[in-house]
């Protein structure tokens, strides 16, 4: 039986970490993608291949608005590439953030947006267990996917190991974290090649995470 006759509904994988299935519509979904593919073709600091301290590349490559995000820090320019100023953080998109953290959490939230990481996975890219740590804010992270179907991992503040949740997110898919999951370790261990919508014209994943910096 095809799994889509079943509805997938709004989940809260654990306290302050809620799942919305389809919260962005097609239209929406094509504007998002736009406005990426803008930010990762446009000079200056477009896509990017990001290096760890250990001389290791992540496979996941990466476009920052506002703030530049490098292991384990933030800076205003390319400080581990080529110094370039970082593009702007555009107030829609903070807005959106907004509204992403009403719908799910259910709270207003005051404090601005001005960090956007967009991590583009093609289908042989993973992201580890990791922490959002580096903000000085702890407002909830808002994340949102665009094209193919990939496995969050979605675990625990203590340890990068069990237990953990695997959550399917698609195109259009909104997932928050915020208050006692603001700190859980969460990755991507896989992505699904060829799953996301064909309208969209999108080969691979893009992931919109939105932060508050507090910097």
């Amino acid at each position: 039986m095809d799994a889509e006759l079943f509805p997938r509904e709004r989940t809260e994988v654990a306290p302050g970490a809620v799942h919305l299935p389809g919260w962005l519509d097609p239209p929406a979904q094509r504007e998002l993608l736009e406005a990426c593919r803008d930010w990762a073709a446009r000079p200056p600091a477009g896509l990017r291949t990001v290096r760890t301290p250990g001389g290791g590349t992540m496979t996941a490559r990466q476009v920052c608005l506002a703030w530049h995000w490098y292991p384990y820090a933030y800076a205003r320019t390319v400080v581990d590439g080529d110094g370039s100023p970082v593009k702007p953080f555009p107030e829609w998109l903070g807005e959106l953030g907004r509204r992403a953290v009403r719908g799910t959490l259910g709270e207003p939230h005051a404090a601005p947006y001005d960090i956007a990481l967009i991590n583009f996975y093609g289908a042989d890219a993973r992201m580890g267990m990791h922490r959002d740590s580096d903000e000085k804010s702890h407002a909830p992270v808002v994340s949102l996917s665009l094209g193919d179907t990939c496995v969050f991992r979605f675990g625990n503040t203590e340890t990068r190991t069990r237990p953990y949740t695997d959550v399917e997110l698609r195109s259009g898919d909104l997932f928050v974290f915020g208050g006692p999951a603001r700190l859980a370790h969460h990755g991507v261990p896989k992505v699904y090649p060829d799953t996301g919508p064909p309208e969209l014209g999108l080969t691979g994943r893009l992931n919109i995470t939105l932060r508050v910096s507090g910097l």
